[in-house]
């Protein structure tokens, strides 16, 4: 039951990262309606939780002699990636993948944060 909590609350940061994303930073468009961001959300969640912990382990070395900002370029990697998939979202360009990877960061970091202080 921990788990699917967990992975709902994931879900729900996910979407509020993406909305945030895209209300901030201009080239970075999201056309769906709340179901088709549901359905993105849950890519994003997917990825993040089966294929990112595989790219960090190959890419690992570069995330230590970077002192970990080379994990900002694997979320933009991941970012991309649900860009490639989902119709609805749309990155225009390099600083627009930067800058919405580093707020839907934050977003979740500040919700971690949330649900720490929740829980105690």
């Amino acid at each position: 039951m921990k788990f699917i909590s967990k992975l709902i609350f994931h879900i729900l940061s996910n979407a509020v990262a993406i909305l945030t994303a895209a209300y901030f930073v201009p080239g970075f468009i999201w056309n769906g309606n709340y179901l088709k961001l549901a359905v993105a959300t849950v890519i994003l969640t997917a990825i993040n939780t089966f294929i990112k912990p595989i790219i960090k382990l190959f890419l690992g070395p570069f995330v230590i002699l970077s002192l970990g900002l080379f994990t900002v370029i694997i979320n933009a990697l991941m970012l991309r990636l649900l860009d490639t998939i989902s119709s609805e979202l749309t990155i225009q360009g390099i600083m627009p993948l930067i800058s919405a990877t580093i707020i839907i960061g934050l977003v979740n970091i500040a919700f971690n944060i949330i649900s720490k202080t929740i829980r105690k």
